[in-house]
């Protein structure tokens, strides 16, 4: 079913081309409206304090070796993931630039107003809720079809070479960073356990039910 989709559905509001400077009103709602999502699932995920995304685990094990920031690893990262585009044939759009700033903004918004629960069985379903919720949000805006962030790109690129499930090549991709940040001294959680192996087939499962609800 979801799980063994291998690519990205076309619906009404989808763009016809990522590389669109001027898209259609509605490409833009749900490219936005996804973002929104992805990014407070982020926040979620922080705020549990089970674990911080895989993502995040490697830009801190770096850090602690290069005597950087995380902010700046996870720049550096994400540029060097861009690089890793071209020979994937995949090309940047609006949704590769708003993703890093709606994303961010949502980060920030969920941290300051979403209390951090006061027993671990509350964290725990935070973290899953969260892990669901980023699944939905990017779903929806890799739809929109205007341009996926970096991670999300590379995610795609690799899953038309290869043409293996989508879930399973975004699992493949977060073990891998998370065992590299794990290795380098990154700290790991429950919550990063649950967002290498279940964000793969959470975004499975948005592609699937918004192709289903929208053709």
């Amino acid at each position: 079913m979801f799980l063994t989709i291998k690519k990205i559905p076309k619906v009404s509001w989808s763009s016809k081309k990522p590389l669109n400077l001027k898209p259609k009103f509605s490409s833009l709602f749900f490219l936005i409206f996804g973002l929104t999502i992805f990014g407070f699932g982020e926040g979620l995920l922080i705020v549990s304090s089970a674990g911080a995304s895989p993502w995040s685990v490697l830009a801190q094990g770096i850090s602690l070796n290069l005597n950087l920031s995380i902010g700046t690893i996870t720049f550096i990262v994400s540029v060097i993931v861009l690089f890793l585009w071209i020979p994937l044939s995949q090309k940047p759009g609006i949704g590769t630039i708003l993703n890093a700033i709606i994303i961010s903004i949502m980060i920030d918004i969920c941290i300051k107003f979403v209390p951090t629960p006061d027993n671990y069985i509350s964290q725990l379903f935070l973290a899953i809720m969260a892990v669901l919720t980023v699944g939905l949000g990017g779903g929806i805006y890799l739809v929109a079809n205007l341009g996926a962030g970096p991670r999300d790109g590379l995610m795609v690129g690799l899953q038309r070479k290869t043409n293996l499930p989508i879930a399973l090549v975004r699992a493949f991709l977060e073990i891998t960073v998370v065992s590299i940040g794990w290795y380098l001294g990154g700290t790991v959680g429950v919550g990063t356990l649950l967002f290498a192996f279940g964000i793969g087939p959470a975004i499975a499962l948005s592609l699937y039910l918004v192709g289903t609800i929208f053709n």
